[in-house]
């Protein structure tokens, strides 16, 4: 395995979260590890799961989830009006409005929210984003003819700051975190599907064609998570790089060197599975994938006690995600969600195979971290200050 495919790929993430553990326990990062709240923390994760999904009928941790906030499945909204095409058509359009919503999807902050008219309510962080998202696609606003429900090179590159804050209700009392972070990562996405080996019609929803024609009917999730990271590499800002090519989220710890997370291209990995499995598509190794180490998942540590600050004063701080801090937090999140996993499979009776940490994700974890942040301070904010510009998290 050269470097470059170690470094893309979700053993590198493992092996990086675990040197981080195991200084931890050293005692030689910004961390206390507390072994005996992590079974009552999986008590919480399990408790959450079965309020949240009491039949166990849980989905994949994805952008999906984000389209159907208020009971409302906005995803059959769309559905109906591409029905008569073929199935895979379908699914590109599906890839063509998921992946531009998960690269709208860092931290929104505490402030903002976005109504819906079809639904008079009001919707706040990631659901807000996802609805707020799914409407600005739905517009035909990244499509190269202003109408049509698809996303192309020339539509997103069209891309505004006012287009962004026009549809995501951005006002001085409606302040929406990375406005700029997020436009240019949509123009990048432009960019990059000039790319024509990887998108033949300079959709995102060609990397569907790209990867039939390499694996057929039958995609591993690695290759999958690997489609994504070589075609969408490009859009990231500039950090580090490996004989020319951009690592994304990717950065280097002063003692310990690169350490590798890969967040939001494996929570777009996980956003593209179901689409491909409509359209009759097998995605095989989904449990190779990590678990996502974000504010939710993090949290949900520091709010259990599984992780406590050496310095309480580094709670009170503000952290950029370059930072040693931040970059030990998100390791030992990627290293717990495994273990916190490992255990939820137990619990249930079930393989890795049939309950991936996708699904733990999804059916406990993110959420558990979302509910102990509700009751812990008001707003439901992180219990840790990150510095986003919009592209991370």
């Amino acid at each position: 395995m050269s470097d470059l495919d170690y470094i893309l790929s979700p053993v590198c993430v493992r092996d990086g979260a675990k040197k981080i553990f195991d200084e931890t326990l050293k005692g030689n990062t910004h961390f206390h590890y507390h072994e005996e709240k992590m079974g009552p923390t999986v008590d919480f994760v399990m408790q959450t799961i079965r309020e949240n999904y009491p039949d166990m009928n849980i989905p994949f941790h994805s952008r999906w989830g984000h389209f159907r906030p208020g009971n409302v499945d906005r995803s059959l909204w769309l559905k109906a009006k591409i029905k008569d095409l073929d199935p895979m058509e379908q699914a590109r359009i599906k890839w063509d409005l998921v992946i531009p919503s998960v690269l709208l999807d860092a931290g929104a902050g505490p402030a903002w929210k976005y109504h819906e008219k079809e639904t008079s309510r009001d919707y706040a962080r990631s659901e807000g984003l996802g609805v707020a998202s799914y409407h600005l696609f739905m517009s035909g606003a990244f499509s190269s003819d202003g109408k049509s429900l698809r996303s192309d090179a020339t539509g997103l590159s069209k891309v505004t700051p006012k287009l962004i804050e026009e549809y995501f209700q951005v006002t001085p009392n409606n302040p929406l975190v990375g406005v700029e972070g997020r436009t240019n990562l949509l123009k990048n996405l432009g960019r990059a599907l000039e790319n024509k080996a990887l998108f033949k019609d300079g959709r995102p929803g060609n990397l569907i064609d790209y990867l039939v024609a390499k694996h057929g009917k039958t995609i591993p999730a690695l290759a999958l998570l690997r489609g994504v990271l070589d075609g969408l590499g490009p859009i990231w800002p500039g950090r580090e790089t490996l004989n020319g090519v951009n690592l994304g989220d990717a950065w280097k710890h002063t003692k310990y060197g690169l350490v590798a997370f890969h967040k939001l291209s494996q929570w777009m990995t996980y956003s593209l599975v179901e689409p491909l499995l409509e359209a009759g598509i097998t995605v095989t190794g989904i449990e190779g994938l990590t678990g996502l180490p974000e504010y939710r998942n993090g949290g949900l540590l520091l709010d259990t006690g599984v992780l406590t600050f050496k310095n309480t004063k580094d709670g009170e701080a503000t952290w950029g995600p370059e930072s040693d801090l931040i970059i030990e937090w998100r390791a030992l999140t990627v290293f717990l969600l495994d273990k916190i996993g490992a255990e939820v499979q137990n619990r249930l009776g079930k393989t890795p195979q049939d309950f991936p940490l996708a699904k733990v994700l999804e059916g406990g974890t993110w959420w558990a971290g979302r509910k102990i942040a509700a009751q812990n301070r008001a707003g439901g904010t992180p219990p840790l200050n990150i510095k986003s510009d919009g592209t991370v998290f």
